[in-house]
């Protein structure tokens, strides 16, 4: 049984048969919205995020979060018996997800023709590391390749040191919020236009190299390459990391001069407003390296409070570096309760991020946490009209 409907999503019936983070995580923000979710996997092994660290009690906690409010069941469908009964489920879904290398579906009897033969207004999201063609698009990947590939890592770190890798595999939540995005722009195309089904193709290191916004243009028409700068800011001053003088470490930025006006009052240099190499924001990248210096003697001899309050006044643009133990105890996070209580089948409720973005009228929610393997398949294969004999004997040949 699927909880009674809400979100905007209601009624959205979405197969998920990928793997790891980003497709998932896709099929998961649809869930949040609203949409029932049937999560597959291979029986006895299921998904690999299920042995990603962290883990309490040999439970993963990672797979609770990225999974959260899908049904869960099992089903091998490289076999005849489990290709049968998951075009039953395709029948009965208005979007498919998968992650499979390009022509792997096709190989197992479920291409593109055969899908749309089998329910013509399917949407299908395939997520790969290089797209579906291509010379390198048979090779795998994973969220490092994407951001080594797709220039993130050649500008994250320092000036003289070696490239930086997030500390997050963040370009399969990139690749993750670009799936989601296009199969509601696919959904919403169909429901307009009253066309046929679509296949959208999701390269993530394309994904990744989309978000870098003006790389690409610089490097057009400028014949610049972006090189790795630390933590200072590319297109505005100040802006960089810096340590107060309790060992604390806040960033600040100043995008426009008003912005920026407020930033040096912050700091007791409303004189510096006027100066000329600080008036206007290409001034101030001219000379910020003068200007961070400012910042950074006047960070250095006050206290994190004390920097906080002055900013505060001044209404400046800074934040302290959190680490999750602070994003927790954050009294703006609290009262927005960003961090919610989620039912969970092992612990009975863990924390974790809540939906985002908020609707007024008809707001998204997060059913529970992901459960264990094959956790719902009575129910799924019983809503296909499967009988629990024939539930039975999928089981015991190893088909769920």
């Amino acid at each position: 049984m699927t909880d009674p409907a809400f979100g905007p999503l209601a009624g959205l019936k979405v197969l998920d048969i990928a793997t790891i983070i980003a497709a998932p995580f896709a099929a998961s923000l649809l869930a949040d919205f609203g949409a029932d979710v049937t999560k597959l996997e291979i029986p006895g092994r299921g998904d690999g995020l299920r042995n990603f660290p962290p883990f309490r009690d040999n439970k993963p906690l990672w797979w609770k979060v990225t999974n959260r409010g899908k049904r869960y069941g099992t089903l091998d469908l490289r076999q005849p018996e489990g290709l049968a009964v998951i075009k039953q489920i395709i029948a009965q879904n208005d979007v498919l997800v998968e992650n499979f290398r390009p022509g792997t579906l096709a190989k197992w009897g479920l291409d593109r023709e055969t899908l749309w033969q089998i329910n013509p207004k399917l949407v299908i999201l395939r997520v790969s590391a290089f797209g579906q063609t291509g010379p390198t698009s048979k090779q795998g990947g994973f969220a490092r390749i994407f951001e080594a590939m797709g220039g993130l890592t050649h500008i994250t770190g320092t000036k003289d040191g070696d490239p930086v890798h997030p500390g997050y595999p963040i370009a399969d939540a990139i690749g993750g919020l670009f799936g989601a995005f296009s199969i509601c722009a696919a959904l919403l195309g169909i429901a307009r236009n009253g066309t046929q089904g679509e296949e959208i193709d999701l390269a993530l290191t394309e994904a990744t190299f989309r978000l870098l916004e003006n790389l690409a243009i610089e490097y057009d028409q400028l014949g610049q390459v972006r090189e790795r700068d630390g933590n200072n800011n590319q297109y505005t001053a100040p802006a960089n990391v810096f340590r107060t003088g309790d060992g604390r470490y806040v960033t600040v930025t100043g995008s426009t001069d008003s912005m920026s006006a407020a930033n040096m009052r912050a700091i007791g240099r409303a004189d510096l407003i006027d100066d000329p190499r600080f008036k206007t924001n290409r001034d101030r990248m001219r000379y910020r390296e003068e200007l961070d210096g400012v910042f950074r003697a006047y960070m250095e001899s006050h206290t994190l409070d004390q920097v906080l309050a002055d900013f505060t006044r001044e209404n400046g643009a800074i934040g302290p570096i959190y680490s999750v133990e602070q994003i927790f105890a954050d009294a703006q996070m609290q009262d927005r309760e960003a961090i919610t209580l989620v039912a969970d089948e092992d612990f009975g409720t863990v924390r974790m991020q809540n939906v985002v973005p908020r609707l007024t009228r008809n707001p998204g929610k997060i059913r529970w946490a992901a459960k264990s393997l094959g956790a719902d398949n009575d129910a799924i294969f019983r809503d296909l009209g499967l009988t629990p004999a024939q539930i039975a004997g999928l089981r015991a040949n190893g088909i769920v």
